[in-house]
């Protein structure tokens, strides 16, 4: 068994690759084993791959499964005490790994964690899919220490402790792979977006611990794929967080929800359309909700047996309040605004 296993999961990414995987072998491979999953791809990644990186190890998955499918089929190649799920559009510092392997080691409740996430355009500021670990409020918004809706902190040392959260990103989630299987791993039906919150949600659901640890650091690209204001991108984000929430909310706090979302989700389409003008983004989000009804009994068991698992209501990290009436009606745009909220609830 090998200690650590760093998988990037490609789909037509050479240009990636050449820039990004560089930084990965050099900082990376005296402490593990790099691999690239590939999805398909139909440009030159694989050739290239062979000709400049030979040193790096191929699992050819032959078609694009997207990304929560695609990582579970490639890790199933891998036998690891860690994966490291990485993007390709990463760059690694100098002992980078160190930090998150040797927490691991000496934290045996924790499943998963992440490294801090800076900017590669703005080096001084966080990194708007992760930044320093992330919570949710309890209508479902994702937020992180250093990133609220679109207001991005810059990094001034403001959260360097280490930190128990609610999800890691997958931009750079290190995992412990016994428990990863052990909760089923990512949840290959949301093909992109909400899965790895929706992993460490569960994680935490289970009691394990998920964290940020800004002793370590990266920079992420971010929006390789799918860059914002993409009429996909906000179909599955809408699609995958209400089925999330369907999965891991308490009995008693379901409806509730719900019934709010129902509002808020067609407040935000009218939103896109007439703040934003963007016809795309409108027709996704009623086409998520709609996908949603249409799959929801498809996750009951689910449900059922993540239920089965919790040991209280709610994970602690899972904030009990809105996150729209503090950002727009209070004006409070940091987490540092938010922080005195947070632990109170």
């Amino acid at each position: 068994m090998e200690k650590t296993a760093i998988v990037i999961l490609n789909w037509n990414g050479s240009a990636m690759l050449r820039r990004f995987l560089p930084s990965v072998m050099q900082y990376s491979r005296d402490e593990s084993t790099v691999y690239v999953a590939d999805n398909g791809s139909t440009d030159d990644s694989l050739d290239m791959l062979r000709r400049h990186f030979p040193e790096c190890r191929i699992i050819e998955l032959g078609r694009n499964w997207g990304f929560a499918e695609g990582y579970n089929r490639a890790l199933s190649h891998i036998d690891a005490e860690y994966y490291l799920l990485l993007n390709s559009d990463v760059e690694v510092t100098h002992h980078w790994l160190t930090p998150l392997v040797e927490f691991m080691d000496s934290h045996p409740q924790a499943a998963a964690c992440q490294p801090k996430l800076l900017s590669l355009a703005d080096r001084d500021s966080f990194e708007y899919a992760g930044a320093c670990g992330g919570y949710m409020d309890r209508y479902g918004y994702p937020f992180c220490r250093g990133r609220l809706f679109a207001t991005v902190e810059r990094d001034d040392g403001q959260y360097d402790t280490a930190a128990q959260v609610l999800w890691a990103s997958g931009a750079a989630l290190l995992l412990r792979a016994r428990i990863y299987k052990d909760v089923g791993g990512l949840d290959g039906r949301f093909f992109a977006h909400c899965e790895e919150i929706d992993l460490c949600w569960r994680l935490r659901i289970k009691g394990y611990g998920v964290y940020c640890l800004p002793d370590s650091h990266v920079y992420h690209l971010g929006g390789g794929t799918l860059p914002k204001g993409n009429p996909m991108k906000t179909f599955l984000n809408f699609r995958n967080n209400l089925t999330m929430l369907y999965k891991c909310l308490p009995d008693e706090e379901l409806g509730h929800v719900m019934r709010w979302r129902w509002l808020l989700d067609y407040v935000a389409a009218w939103q896109m359309l007439i703040a934003k003008r963007s016809v795309g983004d409108f027709m996704a989000v009623y086409r998520a909700r709609r996908a949603f009804r249409r799959w929801r009994s498809d996750f009951d068991r689910d449900r059922e047996q993540i239920q089965s698992w919790r040991k209280g209501k709610r994970a602690n990290e899972l904030s009990g309040f809105s996150l729209l009436w503090q950002y727009y009606a209070k004006g409070r745009h940091t987490y540092s605004e938010l922080a005195y909220i947070i632990h109170r609830s």
